[in-house]
């Protein structure tokens, strides 16, 4: 089933945009037509079998003057946003006859019945009450031309809203806005010298929103209204949310007859910033997991994720008593960058924060699990930690994107990750049975209990295997002349006894760096070994976290072997970074 979005010009002297998403929700056409001939063709692929099209323009007007019932019922609810709709009467010329709306239904054999259950339908929508209740937007974006608005305040209101759109990757339902044609219409809002430009760029997004209502009312309809009826005329729109108030206007001055610059919207500003800022976030995760990677420190996965435009608009609408959650949403929301690490056991969470501590700026750092047990319960537990640049980094061009920001690192067992992920989906998702709440809520800290006793038992296995650690049997059948990365892993264990597991792909990844130099028996590396200085390279590189067996064997390479360790092919990767640990093995 195709959903599809028709921004109709009321003339076809003005564009129409258009837009198709197909059943995943994925934009598979964007265009700009004029003439009914055009629009029918263009879309001619999409509406032979199932489809919805949502079309922004009157489909019935009956009213000789004023406003149709719909419009005063929509205005009712949304012109304080700036969002109401324009009067359609039949005293209008557009709408004296059949209007061009309904004509183009006619043409293409689409039902514009509001409760029909047809497989070929059409509806009435329209884009600004829709975004109003989409975004949880205070006022309209102001991306329509009016006099005032010069082109500067058109585009970074038009790429707000489009940042508001990519946002809906993760809603219900989900648009993904990825393919080239989208990234096209970016660059020519992004890069338009004229308003001209900006108003074809224009339709095209609002034929976006038009589709994406178009979706949303086939798959939320508990989620939507229709304001009006099939006799009067209508329009569909996603429901206003309850509690939603219009965002205070800017005072107009009194003298200067001057557009008044609207108030900060904290979800505007948001938007605008949200590209840059899921380039940040990808940079964060970068970040963490090299800094992990570097320090050998054991973990499981490494992920990322910046909130989306819808999600953070949420969050900042959140109230308790009816009074805002967030009185300074810019400050007070710090997770729109979340990095989440999961460990095997407890004490990587606790090497981890030790880590990340010495080798960034940490802002907060919280226990949540160390809090939970505190007030004597069993629960969610998690090391937040909310950091940002040291000032080496900060001053390090590379990292310019990442100046000012900070990400939220979670760090928790693969154990507490289960429960906090299970927790959250039946608590969160409304999937709990009211009847059965506290029942739940038992069984729920039940689950927390045993998990932490089964954390502390997959530490204790850890430590012993640690402690006991033979090398393993050699696979004589392993033609492979490197290192086995099991025998390397063991032999480890007992050369640095105090250190941490490192990474299973670690073990592998510097036994082919010990092949390089030529190393490919245990005998080999113990002699290279003996021949260093442990405590000399602890007190150099002065660890204030606990470093993974890999990383320490890492140090003790490079102090054996200096600048020839550094040019290895295998190394290559992170030359100026085992430079700067040279120089400090070397007491620079």
């Amino acid at each position: 089933m195709f959903h599809i979005g028709v921004d109709l010009a009321w003339g076809t002297k003005r564009p129409t945009g258009l837009a198709v998403l197909d059943e995943s929700g994925r934009l598979v056409h964007v265009s700009t037509v004029h003439t009914d001939e055009e629009i029918e063709t263009a879309l001619s692929p999409y509406v032979e079998g199932d489809c919805l099209v949502a079309i922004d323009a009157p489909l019935i007007v009956r009213n000789e003057t004023g406003n149709r019932p719909a419009e005063a019922a929509l205005n009712k609810d949304f012109a304080k946003f700036d969002a109401g709709a324009h009067p359609s009467n039949t005293g209008k010329p557009e709408f004296s006859g059949t209007p061009r709306g309904a004509a183009l239904c006619q043409a293409l054999g689409l039902d514009m019945n509001p409760r029909s259950g047809r497989a070929r339908r059409a509806i009435e929508v329209y884009p600004h009450p829709a975004t109003v209740a989409l975004f949880g937007l205070g006022r309209t974006l102001k991306y329509k031309h009016k006099t005032g608005r010069d082109l500067d305040l058109l585009r970074t209101e038009l790429l707000a809203l489009m940042g508001f759109l990519e946002g809906l990757g993760n809603a219900d339902p989900a648009m993904v806005l990825d393919g080239e044609s989208w990234l096209e219409l970016r660059r020519q809002v992004e890069t338009a010298t004229r308003k001209s430009e900006l108003r074809v760029a224009e339709d095209q997004v609002d034929a976006v929103i038009c589709a994406y209502v178009a979706m949303f009312a086939a798959r939320r309809p508990e989620a939507t209204t229709t304001y009006g009826d099939l006799e009067t005329g209508y329009i569909v729109t996603p429901t206003l949310p309850p509690g939603l108030t219009p965002s205070p206007r800017a005072p107009r001055p009194a003298v200067v007859p001057v557009e008044p610059v609207e108030p900060v919207d904290p979800v505007r500003e948001y938007a605008l910033d949200h590209p840059a800022r899921v380039a940040a976030g990808e940079q964060f995760l970068a970040l963490v997991t090299g800094i992990l990677d570097d320090a050998g420190i054991n973990y499981l996965s490494v992920t990322g994720r910046t909130k989306t435009v819808a999600s953070y608009a949420e969050k900042v609408r959140r109230t308790k008593d009816g009074v805002p959650l967030y009185s300074d949403p810019r400050k007070e929301i710090t997770d729109t960058i979340g990095i989440r690490v999961i460990t095997y056991v407890h004490s990587d969470v606790s090497a981890v924060a030790d880590l990340l501590h010495d080798q960034v700026v940490v802002h907060d750092d919280r226990d949540m699990g160390r809090e939970t047990a505190q007030e004597g319960r069993f629960g969610y537990a998690s090391r937040h930690l909310l950091i940002g640049l040291d000032a080496a980094r900060e001053g390090h061009a590379s990292y310019e994107l990442l100046r000012g920001r900070s990400a939220q690192v979670q760090v928790r067992t693969v154990l507490q990750h289960a429960w906090a992920e299970f927790e959250h989906d039946i608590r969160y998702k409304g999937t709990m049975p009211d009847e059965h709440a506290r029942d739940f809520d038992r069984r729920f800290t039940l689950a927390a209990g045993l998990l932490e006793l089964a954390d502390q038992e997959f530490s204790t296995i850890r430590d012993t295997l640690r402690a006991s650690a033979s090398p393993a049997e050699p696979d004589l059948a392993d033609e492979d002349p490197r290192i086995d990365p099991r025998e390397l892993a063991a032999f480890l264990a007992g050369q640095y006894a105090e250190a941490g597991w490192s990474r299973t792909d670690h073990y592998a990844w510097i036994s082919g760096l010990l092949l390089e130099l030529g190393i490919t028996g245990l005998d080999e590396l113990g002699e290279v070994l003996r021949s260093g200085d442990e405590e000399r390279i602890r007190d150099r590189m002065g660890y204030h976290y606990p470093p993974g067996a890999v990383r320490r064997l890492d140090d003790a390479l490079l102090a054996a072997y200096g600048s020839s360790y550094v040019g290895l092919s295998g190394n290559a990767h992170r030359r100026g970074a085992l430079e700067a640990r040279l120089e400090k093995l070397n007491g620079g």
